[in-house]
């Protein structure tokens, strides 16, 4: 009796260490994955088309990134359903930090219009990047000399003038729809896979304005080929100095975008940690700077946390906003 229960002993510490091993070795390849990461390019989802505002601050971002990452970043963009195709790519990825995204304003939108299966708490934030507001921009050749002017014939054709965003339930489509609401005008929306599509529509004459962002049109405005009529923002952009915000022509109206960087909400800490060193890296340096400069975007770095705080701010402000233009569902 007193053999067998030593036996018994022996097979139960026995079987405790092989457990303990088969516990370590699941979890020490994790560990020691994320400690070594990255070891391969990691991708970076834009859910726009290439050339818009989203794209060019990916790919400056990227550029940046090369001195502070031993791995390169490769941009590629996922369009479609205004940006819920990309989001929801990101969403669903592997959360091993190989596949990271360029997250949007419209993680706050998309989802309150039944258009998309993720929420703002499937993505964990790494660093916004930039900040944007929008703008109606109309072609230089347009009779429309001033806001005033585009409103006065939008609101005596009901419908007739057609404004081109980045897609349906994205943010341009909804500073556009809270204008109409604002000033008791109807438009008729126009969506595209981006701001880029929806500037060379304008650009051809098939639609009569875009509400994309300032910095979206800054080339074609430079070139004589556009006319930006107002901004929606608190104040007159520097780069823009002489277009007036709708504050000015007393529309309490503000609607910008952001565009930061952002992982599947599994993702490991210390992969979380790396990235999130990385672009504040990135973010502040100045090639990156002077890049958004040349373009016209705006530098707006904020940490993963405080980028968190903003997502989540701006979730409960834009499913209030788009309740009341009857955008939600």
């Amino acid at each position: 009796m007193k053999v067998t229960n030593r036996l018994s002993r022996r097979a139960l510490t026995v079987g405790l260490s092989a457990g303990v091993l088969i516990a370590g070795a699941a979890t020490l390849p994790g560990a020691a994955f994320a400690a070594d990461y990255p070891t391969k390019p990691i991708e970076l989802i834009v859910p726009y088309a290439a050339g818009g505002g989203t794209d060019l601050v990916a790919r400056a971002f990227a550029d940046a990134a090369k001195k502070h990452l031993p791995q390169p970043i490769g941009v590629v963009n996922k369009t479609g359903g205004g940006g819920a195709v990309g989001l929801t790519e990101i969403m669903a990825a592997r959360p091993d930090g190989y596949k990271i995204g360029m997250g949007t304003v419209e993680i706050t939108l998309l989802p309150h219009m039944g258009v998309a299966r993720f929420t703002v708490d499937d993505f964990t934030p790494i660093a916004r990047l930039n900040a944007e507001p929008s703008a109606i921009t109309v072609k230089a050749d347009s009779p429309w000399k001033t806001f005033e002017e585009f409103l006065d014939y939008a609101k005596a054709n009901p419908g007739k003038v057609r404004i081109g965003n980045s897609g349906t339930g994205a943010i341009w489509h909804l500073a556009a729809e809270a204008l109409a609401d604002k000033t008791g005008t109807s438009f008729n929306h126009v969506p595209f896979d981006g701001a880029n599509p929806a500037v060379t529509s304008l650009l051809g004459g098939h639609i009569e304005a875009v509400s994309v962002s300032p910095a979206e049109v800054s080339s074609q405005l430079a070139a004589g080929q556009l006319r930006m009529l107002a901004i929606m923002a608190d104040q007159r952009q520097k780069a823009f100095p002489d277009v007036p915000t709708l504050k000015e022509k007393g529309i309490d109206l503000t609607v910008a975008t952001w565009r930061g960087i952002v992982v599947p909400k599994k993702t490991p800490a210390a992969v979380v940690e790396t990235l999130r060193t990385a672009s504040k890296a990135a973010a502040e340096d100045q090639s990156f700077r002077d890049q958004l400069a040349k373009m016209n975007l705006t530098w707006a770095y904020a940490d993963g946390p405080e980028f968190g705080q903003v997502m989540q701010k701006d979730n409960a402000f834009f499913k209030g906003m788009m309740t009341k233009l009857g955008m939600a569902k």
